[in-house]
Parts: C-alpha cells; sequence; structure tokens
C-alpha cells in the first residue's frame, strides 16, 4: 500500500515541488494550503493532488484537518512541515504582529502538525518528519529576525523530537533551502539579483524547487532509515555549517 504523505503550504513553490516529487515517488500526497483557492484548484487540477484547507497556526484546525486527511487517504506515514510566510523589517521597526504571525506560521506550526500524527506514528512504528527550514535559519539574515528565530527553531525541535522517537522507527529531519528559484525570488529585479544574490552562492546559479523535492523524497525512503536529527543544506554551497 502507498505510504501517506502530507505537506503542508503544498500547492505553490517549494511546497508544491515536494507535493509532485512525492506523488511521483509512489506516496498518496495531500497538500494543505491556508488561503488561495485558485492556485489550490489550478495546482489540484494539474498534478491530481488533493487538497484541504486549514490555518495551521491553529492546533485545533490541524487536528480536524489531520483527521479529515486520514479519513480521506488513512493513517499519515510522512509529515512535511513546509508553510511559511515572511514579514520582513528590521527588528527596531518590526512590529509584534509581525514577529508573531511568522512565529505562529512557521513555528508553531510544526508543534500543531507534528503533535497531531506522532502518537499514530509511534502506535505503527513509522515515521517520517521533514521540516523545511532556511539558509538564513542558519546564519541569519538582515530585517528577517522573525524568519531566522523561527526557522532556526525548527533545526532545535528537529533534535529533540527525533531522539525521542528513534527508537519508534520515526526519523526526523530538515532540509535548508538555500535561494531557490520560486514565483517570490524571480520577482527581484535582475540586476539585483546578479549583483547582490548569485554572487552569495559559489555554484553561481539559484536552486530549482525540484532539488529540494528531491531531498525530501530521499529523506522520507527506506533509504534514509539510519538519518535522523540532521540538516540537509541545500544552498549551492552559500553557507557551509
Amino acid at each position: 500500500m502507498a505510504r501517506v504523505a502530507l505537506v503542508t503550504g503544498g500547492t505553490r513553490g517549494i511546497g508544491e515541488a515536494i507535493s509532485v516529487a512525492l506523488k511521483a515517488a509512489g506516496c498518496q500526497v495531500a497538500a494543505t494550503y491556508g488561503g488561495n483557492d485558485e492556485a489550490a484548484k489550478a495546482f489540484s487540477d494539474q498534478h491530481g493532488v488533493r487538497t484541504f484547507k486549514w490555518d495551521v497556526a491553529d492546533f485545533e484546525a490541524c487536528k480536524a484537518g489531520i483527521a479529515q486527511v486520514e479519513q480521506a487517504l488513512g493513517p499519515i506515514d510522512i509529515l512535511v512541515n513546509n508553510a511559511g510566510i515572511t514579514r520582513d523589517t528590521t527588528l527596531h521597526r518590526m512590529k509584534p504582529e509581525q514577529w508573531r504571525e511568522v512565529i505562529s506560521t512557521n513555528l508553531d506550526s510544526v508543534f500543531n502538525m507534528t503533535r497531531n500524527v506522532i502518537d499514530g506514528m509511534r502506535e505503527r512504528s513509522f515515521g517520517r518528519i521533514i521540516s523545511i527550514s532556511s539558509v538564513n535559519g542558519q546564519k541569519g539574515q538582515f530585517g528577517q529576525a522573525n524568519y531566522a528565530a523561527a526557522k532556526a527553531g525548527l533545526i532545535g525541535f528537529t533534535k529533540a523530537v527525533a531522539q525521542e522517537n528513534a527508537a519508534k522507527g520515526i526519523t526526523v529531519n530538515v532540509v535548508a533551502p538555500g535561494y531557490i528559484a520560486t514565483e517570490m525570488v524571480k520577482a527581484v529585479p535582475e540586476d539585483v539579483l546578479k549583483a547582490k544574490i548569485l554572487p552569495l552562492i559559489p555554484v553561481g546559479r539559484l536552486g530549482e524547487p525540484e532539488e529540494i523535492g528531491r531531498c525530501v523524497v530521499f529523506l522520507a525512503s527506506d533509504d534514509a532509515g539510519f538519518i535522523t536529527g540532521a540538516t540537509l543544506s541545500a544552498n549551492g554551497g552559500q553557507y557551509m555549517a
């Protein structure tokens, strides 16, 4: 029977690539989204992946949404915590709501989702939990104290949960992408991209969303059963931890 994978923020950008890659690897995939119904429908129509709408920052919404996914597809074997937002500004200009929104969506959501699948994974003695961090969670970034804090928090969360669940056949890992050619990054003016971003990347190019998808597929596979508590940096050499 195909394993069931749930990808938060799974209908656009990196999340879309992850959902598509997991489906191609033979998984039954459910992709969550927060608000863009039109994009979610287009994604589902194109890729044949079921979508589910809820706020990952809300614990009870996650509990109800996961129950809905499991009723439709079966118990969740693979969880990919990908949902995230930015509210960039320097700390001395940052408003409390800009901090709270990013922490809630990018970090609280990982607790909300993981807490609601972990018991089932432990009962079945199998699970793969993969959270998408960022190079900026590893090195920090000007104007992103909220985002960097959340993405760094994922790494600490992962190391702790990996230790707690290793004996139950559950691996817990992180993928930390660098600059990836998503719509958001492609919207950066070309002169800024060439002058300020690409020179920081030793391989001399942006990453492709599909490359992150392949990282996730590997960590979700049986071949990665001896890897847990790890951070896989996919950043073209921009930051070497």
